[in-house]
């Protein structure tokens, strides 16, 4: 029996334990997507205690405790710091399987050098021990990101912020970090939704210009890409519900909706189609990456909605079905010319061997797999999911082009989650070489998995 989580972790191996330990494990991280706060980067913020830290817009860890029956307060609402993190250390045992089991671990291991197992028993202890370290100088948030070794950071950003807390750290030049912004247009796309007209008043307003007409719009969107262009923005991202491809008459569709008449399916799906082109083509213009996030069902609990708003763990996995759509909507943009290099992920692992497939369909010369399939997201970061998503992808695909992982997180404690990837990563090519499905060759296995830990991801965006 192997001892929990020791330095040999998931390492099944001689060729995993060599790969890991020399070459994986002392490469930098970019975190190139997540939803960090770059005020708090900026603030340098200090965490009085752990359940700060460690559970503050953490749903991953919400929706644990809430499937363990803790009461809501003890989750996101009034009960005090020390109840929520006892709240957690009575969920956690019981998630065994979880990846949020091994990735608590080894953030308590990394940042706080606690090898103990939290539990009901331990939990006061594994609290004064963490809220200690916390105490520390070197703890506050650049603190973890230096001691992370995190080389870049791309943050997620609506197109009408001011982007002042990214002026904040970038004029400091004792941060070494780069921190940049990415572009999220999400509230400009969802023309459907209620609060659509009430956007276009604040995107209008940030970019100094009234929206009353289409091209309006694109203009304002162009005036905020160069803004966010000139503070270092390199990539955008899109949460969607599903990929649309549809043909219409925008501009009239955009006047209904500026006037609050209802739109109908179609003519809401032409409208997302005419915008996903245009900004598709100013990304590629610039040089950035489009990043298209899709199939994900969210806010299935109306109640909760209304209760504590979006973003708190009531999303599920959407259905498939965006293959046809999304292959139509990247050759619209190749036919002119103007397909960015592009990541796509799909919450539905069903639709992985379609996303690689596709993905192939538009290469570039010169560009290492210029449209790839993402890492495993959000409901699929597990280390199962991480296997089948590296396995699939290398079995369709160019693994070697692969950009590997990222944190999608809020928290600046889950960089160990690279750590728990190149672990994973490192232990399935072991797998290939002690089964003679690839050579031992140290000199191209090292390569490999140190392109997919950081260089592959530092070449395709440009940091």
């Amino acid at each position: 029996m192997k001892a929990f989580m020791v330095k040999d972790f998931l390492l099944n191996s001689e060729t995993a334990k060599t790969l890991f330990h020399e070459y994986a494990a002392s490469m930098p991280v970019i975190d190139y997507h997540c939803h960090v706060s770059p005020e708090e980067i900026a603030k340098d913020r200090r965490f009085e205690n752990i359940t700060q830290a460690w559970l503050g817009g953490d749903h991953y860890k919400w929706r644990l405790m809430r499937a363990n029956g803790e009461t809501e307060e003890r989750v996101t609402g009034s009960a005090s710091d020390y109840e929520k993190f006892a709240a957690f250390a009575r969920t956690l045992p019981k998630a065994i399987g979880n990846p949020v089991y091994h990735w608590a671990h080894l953030e308590l291991r990394r940042y706080f050098g606690c090898d103990l197992v939290l539990s009901p028993d331990t939990a006061e202890e594994i609290w004064n021990i963490c809220n200690e370290k916390l105490a520390n100088s070197d703890m506050s948030v650049r603190g973890i990101i230096t001691r992370s070794d995190v080389k870049a950071i791309a943050t997620t950003d609506d197109p009408a912020d001011s982007l002042e807390w990214h002026k904040v750290i970038a004029s400091d030049a004792d941060f070494k970090t780069k921190v940049v912004p990415a572009f999220r247009p999400d509230k400009a796309i969802n023309i459907e939704k209620p609060d659509f007209r009430a956007y276009l008043e604040k995107l209008g307003a940030s970019a100094d210009i009234e929206i009353r007409v289409l091209d309006d719009l694109f203009a304002a969107l162009e005036k905020r890409l160069d803004y966010f262009d000139a503070l270092g923005c390199r990539a955008s991202d899109h949460g969607l519900d599903y990929i649309p491809y549809a043909e219409g008459n925008t501009d009239a569709i955009f006047k209904k909706a500026l006037n609050g008449e209802t739109l109908s399916g179609d003519e809401i799906e032409a409208y997302k189609t005419a915008l996903l082109v245009f900004l598709g083509e100013q990304y590629s213009k610039r040089g950035w990456v489009m990043q298209l996030h899709f199939s994900a069902t969210r806010n299935l609990n109306s109640g909760y909605l209304k209760k504590l708003g979006p973003d708190t763990g009531f999303d599920a996995i959407g259905g498939g079905e965006n293959g046809c759509c999304l292959a139509a909507l990247l050759d619209r943009l190749e036919r002119d010319d103007a397909l960015p290099k592009t990541i796509l992920y799909s919450l539905n692992p069903n639709d992985d061997a379609i996303l690689q497939s596709i993905a192939g369909c538009f290469p570039k010369s010169g560009i290492v797999n210029r449209v790839q399939h993402g890492s495993a997201w959000w409901f699929n970061d597990t280390k199962q999911g991480m296997e089948s998503q590296i396995t699939s992808l290398a079995s369709r695909g160019l693994l070697g082009g692969f950009l590997g992982m990222l944190t999608d997180s809020r928290s600046f404690m889950s960089y160990t989650r690279h750590e728990y990837f190149r672990r994973i990563l490192c232990n399935l090519f072991g797998d290939w070489v002690e089964n003679g499905e690839y050579p031992y060759d140290i000199k191209a296995l090292s390569g490999l998995v140190q392109d997919i830990s950081y260089n592959n991801t530092a070449a395709f965006f440009g940091f």
